[in-house]
């Protein structure tokens, strides 16, 4: 081959990339290139990089040839880091200096399919190239050695650019970091990050099922159902939109970077090169590597902005977001895969899909926009306008305000027959009284009217309602089944059933009745604390897909001390963030749920889980009457995850302002608690 020596690397690569060679041939041709050229090692793999950026290898091509490059820089001398590199050698290479950023590093430095990092994870396949790194599927021989069901997880290896730059960990560990906080359904755990050596690596879920961007170049993909494009839309923009609430942009939004799973869900991944654009409240979160410079960022998808080296934005993410929805619509981009600066140049502007309608293009279209400023502003406002339907004949009401009346009418529900029934038994003797006067009037015979029959008093729902809110310290609802007024829930020990009972007698309609039956667990002073925070939004006041659940696992409520707490819990009819907190009777409180053991913590509608059957939490001392507390909110109480254990009042406190703000925002109905109470004793 002739000509420069990068410039010859990249036209053999992009002969590739446009089909010119099978990947046995480009892998060929790229050995003899590397043998003919006066290439360094370093330059290869930067080319190498670049170009796989621009436009992603196989994987299995990928990792193949960074290990050629590798082999060939075993025993060769790279002037670029002034080192000559020993092969062979098992205590590695002997540099005279320190290597440049972006240089190779030595050959034992890198890992590859069929290697072992600390001992403990055999990489067994290489599933894809990200903008950091190389992802591999792992085996932890640590949890085969336990017999989990689950061995594998993914582990990402730093690629020989990011390997050979001095902050090379610290990126890893603030990716770590940065995912840890990132704890949604929609993307993917990470678990930690380590290093082997000098090799450096963050380990994650394993997830089975393919990457979208395999789905989007399948072929003959002209696009999909609007149905089962908005089920992936709306997973993608669940992902970025708790990105963006935490002060995240992905900056690197593209189909490779979204995983369908064979379960059906959709996780985003390769939060690495994402960057703050709200300040972080440590100065040691701050991004170290800038995408663009780095080469994190896809030109396909990339705003016009991040080409403009703008401060990191939502909408930048937007475009993106709306550039992958354009081709799940359509199988085509909408800008014909240019970069959105060559797109403005050139004047494109994209077609509308056949099957939007005109409210649903008309968001398509602003989300698509070149410029920040007339784009879409939040993920929010773009699900909402996708998920629009035409508007046919009559009017409808906003899903405001059609919540509003939903809630105002569960509100009243359980006591509009009673006023209507009350009501229309009040007229009827007026009614009954309209008798016309007689034309000749007749002398009225003396008679003594009889003494009017005493109506039966009707009992009002409502005075119950009012009256069983009114008792301190206590969550109680009622019902009337059977000509019997039937009481349940948590009743404050200082009031007792006796006392309850006298009060409800005393309502209008309850002696009437055949009975009061009293069913409730007393609820101890130190405990009323709980109880009034929580007691506009319990579930036991609450109707069908509105209330969460609480349950507790096997037979009765006492626990000894070594058992295993096991709960089992069901979520609203609604996507909600699920909290689950201990309050024991030390005065302290545990966060079940989210923590280090379960961080994950939004769960889709009427979702059931189950919380502590792997025996994570287990009844020790302190003993006495504890309470265990589930709370559903429609958006994060807290930034982050809390200490893992705390002070009862402390974290009450904490709960205080964010619940209340909750409420105005979103409506008292959208939060749902519901708790257990149990009694721990010594075995």
């Amino acid at each position: 081959m002739s000509g420069h020596p990068v410039a010859s690397l990249k036209e053999l690569i992009r002969k590739f990339q446009n089909g010119g060679l099978s990947d046995d041939e480009f892998v060929a041709s790229f050995e003899t290139a590397l043998a003919q050229d006066p290439t360094t090692p370093s330059q290869a793999a930067r080319v190498v990089i670049e170009e796989n950026t621009r436009f992603p290898f196989p994987p299995a091509v990928y990792a193949e040839v960074m290990r050629r490059i590798e082999r060939r820089g075993a025993t060769q001398y790279d002037g670029a880091t002034e080192a000559t590199r020993l092969a062979g050698t098992q205590t590695g290479s002997l540099y005279a200096t320190s290597p440049e950023p972006g240089t190779l590093p030595p050959a034992a430095h890198t890992k590859g399919v069929g290697d072992t990092l600390n001992g403990r994870f055999v990489l067994e396949e290489c599933l894809g190239v990200g903008g950091m790194g190389t992802v591999y599927k792992a085996l932890d021989l640590r949890k085969l050695e336990a017999s989990d069901r689950k061995p594998y997880i993914a582990i990402k290896v730093l690629n020989l650019q990011f390997s050979g730059h001095p902050k090379s960990l610290m990126a890893l560990q603030r990716e770590a970091r940065k995912a840890q906080t990132l704890a949604h359904r929609n993307i993917v755990t990470v678990y930690d990050f380590d290093r082997d050596g000098p090799v450096v690596f963050l380990t994650m879920e394993y997830l089975s099922g393919s990457s979208l961007n395999h789905v989007l170049k399948a072929p003959g993909f002209t696009g999909m159902p609007m149905a089962r494009a908005m089920s992936i839309v709306n997973g993608m923009g669940n992902a970025l939109a708790y990105a963006h609430e935490r002060g995240f942009v992905h900056c690197d939004f593209k189909p490779a970077n979204v995983f369908l799973t064979a379960s059906g869900e959709v996780k985003v991944i390769d939060f690495g090169i994402a960057r703050g654009f709200l300040p972080p409240a440590d100065e040691s979160d701050r991004t170290v590597f800038d995408p663009g410079s780095l080469g994190g960022m896809t030109p396909a998808y990339a705003s016009p902005e991040m080409f403009d080296h703008c401060e990191p934005d939502p909408r930048d993410d937007i475009f993106a977001l709306a550039c992958v929805t354009y081709e799940l619509l359509t199988g085509k981009h909408p800008y014909q895969r240019l970069s959105a600066n060559q797109a403005r140049d050139a004047g494109l502007k994209p077609a509308q899909p056949p099957q939007l309608s005109r409210t649903q293009w008309k968001t398509l279209r602003e989300a698509l926009s070149l410029d920040r400023e007339t784009r879409t502003p939040t993920v929010a406002r773009f699900l909402h306008g996708m998920s629009a339907v035409p508007v046919v004949s009559t009017r409808r009401p906003s899903p405001l305000m059609a919540g509003g009346v939903l809630a105002v009418l569960a509100g009243v529900s359980a006591i509009g027959y009673y006023a209507w029934h009350s009501q229309r038994q009040a007229e009827a003797p007026v009614s009954d009284a309209r008798v016309e006067a007689p034309a000749t009037p007749v002398p009225a015979a003396p008679v003594t009217p009889p003494a009017p029959a005493a109506r039966p008093a009707v009992l009002s729902m409502a005075d119950v309602t009012k009256l069983l809110a009114g008792v301190p310290c206590s969550l109680l609802t009622a019902t009337q089944q059977a000509q019997t007024l039937r009481v349940r829930g948590f009743l404050a020990e200082s009031v007792g059933a006796a006392r309850l009972r006298e009060q409800l007698s005393a309502l209008p309609g309850v002696k009437e009745l055949k009975g009061v039956s009293i069913d409730t667990q007393p609820l101890a002073a130190d405990k009323c604390d709980v109880a009034t925070l929580i007691a506009p939004y319990w579930s036991g006041n609450r109707e069908g897909g509105t209330a969460s659940s609480l349950r507790l696992r096997g037979q009765g409520t006492q626990l000894t001390e070594g058992s295993p707490l096991v709960l089992d819990l069901r979520t609203p009819a609604r996507d909600s963030y699920v909290y689950v907190d201990y309050f024991a009777a030390d005065g302290k409180v545990a966060h079940m749920v989210p923590s280090a053991r379960v961080p994950a913590h939004q769960a889709p509608p009427s979702h059931g889980a189950t919380v502590g059957d792997g025996g994570d939490w287990i009844i020790s001392r302190p003993f006495g009457t504890e309470l265990v507390v589930l709370l559903t909110t429609p958006a994060p109480l807290f930034e982050g995850r809390r200490a893992e254990v705390e002070l009862h009042k402390d974290y009450l406190k904490a709960l205080e302002k964010p619940l209340a703000q909750m409420a105005r925002t979103y409506g008292r109905d959208r939060i749902s608690a519901d708790l257990v109470q149990i009694s721990t004793r010594a075995r």
